[in-house]
């Protein structure tokens, strides 16, 4: 049968994906060559990591981060201020049936990247990292669960 087209709470599909990384390089391209009208946006460099798009691909949520990390609230109300200019921009550049309703958040996946890097960094997540595991299986012991018998035991009770 027909597989479900909206997928609820699963993995963006194939299209979602695509579509996503059209919008992200479109949008890249508008904002590194200053097209918009707005001299916030026109004074400051911004990094679009991601675009994710709903599954019927009329929304799509763009992550931008100012260069610096510096000003990023004042930069995403610049964009959202600016997103019917944005949307008809990134429209003329990419050919979808319908131009999807742009919105705009702050990237923290490189604050959450630095707070992973120092975590294992940290003095106790080294320790663990580098102490022996005790629950680790020896290796020269027979499985139990194969049927294997231990010989050792065996020679001692033949004494």
């Amino acid at each position: 049968m027909n597989r479900d087209r909206h997928q609820q709470g699963g993995a963006p599909g194939q299209r979602q994906l695509r579509v996503g990384e059209v919008i992200r390089r479109a949008l890249s391209e508008i904002l590194a060559r200053g097209e918009t009208h707005d001299p916030d946006l026109a004074r400051v460099s911004i990094t679009v990591s991601e675009v994710r798009c709903s599954p019927d691909l009329r929304h799509a949520t763009a992550f931008v981060l100012p260069l610096g990390g510096v000003n990023t609230a004042s930069v995403v109300k610049a964009l959202t201020r600016n997103k019917a200019e944005l949307r008809r921009l990134v429209t003329a550049r990419i050919d979808l049936r319908f131009s999807p309703e742009l919105s705009f958040q702050p990237d923290e996946s490189f604050d959450r990247m630095d707070r992973a890097r120092d975590l294992f960094a940290s003095p106790e997540v080294a320790r663990d990292l580098e102490a022996p595991d005790l629950e680790a299986p020896d290796p020269e012991a027979p499985d139990p669960e194969a049927g294997g018998v231990d010989t050792r035991a065996a020679r001692a009770d033949d004494d």
